[in-house]
C-alpha cells in the first residue's frame, strides 16, 4: 500500500515561481502551481490582445521548470525568434500554448496537454481561465493600468485590483488549497506577481481557511516601483491589505551577507537588501526562519533553489 505524498501548494509568477519549483520537484512531494495570468507584456501581451486568451508567459517558464524532458526540448519551448516581423520577441512555448488553448478551446486544457508533452512532475494552473487586466491605485490617487506599466511609474502603491470585475476562479485551484498541507507564496515581484494571485475571487478567501502551513518567501532586494524601501514585515502587511484577514503562519528571509560589489550594481536600480525585521514579524505571528538562502547567476541575485526547498520540505514534518 502507497502512502500518498504530501501536496504542496506554489503561488506566484514572474522569474521567482520557477526558480523554487526547480527545487522542489526533486521531493516526493504533489506540487501545484497556481500561476498569474496578468503579464501584459512582450509576447504575452501580444498573444492576449490578439487572441483574447490569458497570458502565457509565466504559465510556460513554470511548465518548463517542473518538466523531465531532454534539454533541447526545454530550450525549443523557450526558444524566442530574434528575426521576422510578426514573429520577433514571441517565444514558441507561448505560440504552442496559444494554438493549443484554440484546439481544445480551454486555457486550462491547454496547460494539461502541455504538460503530458513536457513530462511535468505537477500540476500547473493558471489562477484565473481568462484574460485579466491588473491595475495599481497610487497613493497619490493616481491609477496605473498594465503589470509592465505599474513599476515603471516608480510610484508607491496604496493597493491593486483586476479587472473585469467578474472573474471565475478555476475550480482546481481552490480545490488545491483545500487540499494542502502546506502553501508557499513567492519569491518573486509582490504587487505584480503575487497579490494578482490573491485578488481572484474565493483564492484569499479559501487561503484564509486552510489548515495548512502558510509560508512566504521574502524577497532580498527591494524593487523600485513596487517595494522600494520595504522591509519584511512591509511585504506581509501589503499582502494582509488585500485579503480578509491575516493568513500566513512562516515567513522564509535571507540574513546572509551580500557582497559590496554586488549590492553597488543593484543600487543602480536603486533596489537594497531587504532588511528582515524579526521583531515586528514575530508581532504579526509569524514563525521566522532566517539564513543564508541566496546564491549568485553573475552579479544578479537568486534564491538558493535547494535549500529553499530543502527548508520548506522539513517544514512539512514540523508541528
Amino acid at each position: 500500500m502507497t502512502t500518498a505524498h504530501p501536496k504542496v501548494v506554489v503561488i506566484g509568477g514572474g522569474t521567482g515561481l520557477p526558480v523554487l519549483l526547480r527545487g522542489l520537484k526533486y521531493y516526493p512531494i504533489d506540487i501545484t502551481a497556481i500561476v498569474t495570468v496578468a503579464d501584459d507584456g512582450g509576447s504575452s501581451g501580444r498573444l492576449r490582445e490578439e487572441l483574447g486568451i490569458p497570458a502565457p508567459g509565466d504559465i510556460r517558464n513554470v511548465l518548463v521548470a517542473l518538466s523531465r524532458v531532454e534539454p533541447l526540448v526545454e530550450d525549443l519551448f523557450q526558444h524566442r525568434f530574434s528575426s521576422g516581423d510578426q514573429l520577433t520577441g514571441h517565444a514558441l512555448g507561448n505560440l504552442i500554448l496559444a494554438a493549443m488553448t484554440s484546439i481544445t478551446g480551454n486555457f486550462v486544457h491547454a496547460i494539461q496537454e502541455m504538460s503530458k508533452v513536457l513530462n511535468v512532475s505537477g500540476n500547473v494552473l493558471p489562477s484565473a481561465n481568462k484574460s485579466v487586466m491588473l491595475h495599481a491605485k497610487m497613493e497619490d490617487g493616481t491609477v496605473v493600468s498594465g503589470e509592465s506599466m505599474i513599476p515603471q511609474a516608480e510610484k508607491t502603491i496604496d493597493r491593486v485590483f483586476l479587472t473585469p470585475e467578474t472573474i471565475e476562479p478555476v475550480e482546481e485551484t481552490i480545490e488545491a488549497i483545500r487540499e494542502a498541507d502546506i502553501v508557499v507564496l513567492g519569491p518573486g515581484s509582490l504587487f505584480t506577481s503575487i497579490i494578482p494571485n490573491l485578488l481572484v475571487p474565493q483564492i484569499a478567501e479559501e487561503l484564509c481557511k486552510s489548515a495548512a502551513k502558510k509560508i512566504y518567501v521574502c524577497n532580498v532586494m527591494t524593487q523600485l516601483g513596487e517595494t522600494h524601501d520595504y522591509k519584511a514585515s512591509d511585504h506581509v502587511l501589503a499582502m494582509y491589505k488585500h485579503v480578509p484577514r491575516p493568513f500566513l503562519n512562516t515567513i522564509i528571509v535571507h540574513n546572509g551577507e551580500i557582497p559590496k560589489e554586488i549590492q553597488t550594481k543593484y543600487k543602480e536600480e536603486k533596489a537594497i537588501p531587504v532588511d528582515y525585521d524579526r521583531r515586528t514579524l514575530e508581532k504579526l505571528g509569524l514563525h521566522v526562519i532566517a539564513d543564508d538562502f541566496i546564491q549568485y547567476d553573475g552579479d544578479v541575485i537568486r534564491h538558493n533553489t535547494r535549500k529553499v526547498a530543502q527548508t520548506i520540505f522539513s517544514l512539512l514534518h514540523q508541528e
